[in-house]
């Protein structure tokens, strides 16, 4: 179960302000006010509010310096207040503001979930079932082919996100982010630039994207490995070409060059399907072609990279006292690595 604790030394709001505010802006809270902290996410923060018995959950960007379009908080609730009616994983957001002045930054306040958050392990509820790593990679893989059948146009969701030029807005958007947050020349991301720049697949599909679905990411059942109930961090979520989001679901995976460097953070332990069944899974259930997969996961891993980069840049400015962010610098470096060598089968 995924357990709110104490506010973490540094993340500390103005509480009596934002109960102030959220009472005005939603008069059915009632009770008593109380506050605590998800500390799994390393990015967005993420609180647990309690109204007198009633749960809440917050969510505002990082402190320090943000980039250009990452860690939006009205994008989530776009989602959020619409796509629950359609893919129910999906938590249903309740209001959102863009006013600095109640906690420092914008933030939306969306549906309490609860469940298993699969992280590095399995965890022990889960220990004892049979094949179990095979029915959670098939929950997963479900989960996200469902997203990315929805038909947008018939679910009115097309507001979500433009489509047109998905892919080389994304990968012109996180060169940016990449070239704002180094903190030295990285010989592999340099090269990596001109690689995807050339080999830019045309999308098959338009779909909603969420551009982040991973195990830590979603919630399951203790009594049920076979379904996800809940899916979280929509603030990046648009329109667009649904291999990005597979393509980041295998960049997660294990690996045996990505296992080989301690330096990657790794995801999952355990025995795991190896990603060809991912595949083979994804394909039957969306029909979508992986013949340019390749592209998608490397261009995911330089996503990753830029990531760390950003989070080691945080640490290294003293936007955060956090001090598992100083080993995300060697984590980029060997990410760019890992995605330069993906690359190399485009």
């Amino acid at each position: 179960m995924d357990i709110a604790k104490e506010i973490r030394k540094g993340e500390e709001l103005d509480w009596k302000k934002l109960e102030s505010h959220l009472r005005e802006a939603m008069p059915d809270l009632e009770g008593d006010f109380t506050v605590s902290q998800f500390h799994g996410g390393h990015a967005n923060l993420t609180y647990l509010l309690n109204f007198g018995g009633r749960e809440l959950v917050l969510r505002r960007p990082p402190f320090g310096k943000i980039a250009p379009g990452a860690h939006s908080m009205k994008r989530e609730f776009k989602v959020l207040s619409r796509l629950n009616e359609h893919f129910p994983q999906a938590p249903l957001a309740f209001y959102h503001t863009q006013d600095p002045d109640v906690i420092g930054a914008e933030f939306v306040v969306m549906q309490r979930r609860t469940g298993v958050v699969i992280r590095k392990h399995i965890p022990e509820c889960f220990s004892a079932i049979e094949n179990i790593e095979n029915r959670l990679t098939i929950a997963l893989v479900k989960t996200l082919s469902d997203l990315h059948n929805i038909d947008v146009e018939a679910a009115d969701l097309s507001h979500l996100g433009r489509p047109e030029n998905f892919m080389q807005r994304q990968l012109a958007g996180w060169t940016q982010r990449w070239d704002l947050s180094k903190t030295e020349e990285n010989k592999d991301m340099n090269e990596l630039k001109s690689l995807l720049a050339e080999s830019i697949p045309a999308p098959q599909k338009v779909a909603i994207v969420h551009n982040d679905l991973k195990f830590d990411n979603c919630q399951f059942q203790a009594d049920n490995p076979d379904q996800i109930t809940s899916v979280f961090d929509w603030d990046m979520t648009t329109l667009g070409d649904p291999l990005a989001d597979f393509g980041a679901t295998l960049s997660y995976w294990p690996d045996p060059i990505l296992s080989a460097n301690k330096s990657i953070p790794v995801m999952l332990k355990g025995d795991f399907p190896e990603k060809a069944f991912l595949k083979e899974e994804y394909q039957k259930l969306t029909g979508l072609n992986l013949d340019n997969i390749a592209w998608y996961e490397s261009f995911s891993l330089f996503k990753l990279t830029v990531i760390a980069q950003q989070l080691y840049k945080r640490f290294v400015d003293g936007a955060t006292a956090d001090k598992r962010m100083a080993a995300f610098g060697e984590s980029a470096k060997a990410m760019a690595f890992l995605s330069r060598k993906i690359a190399e089968r485009i």
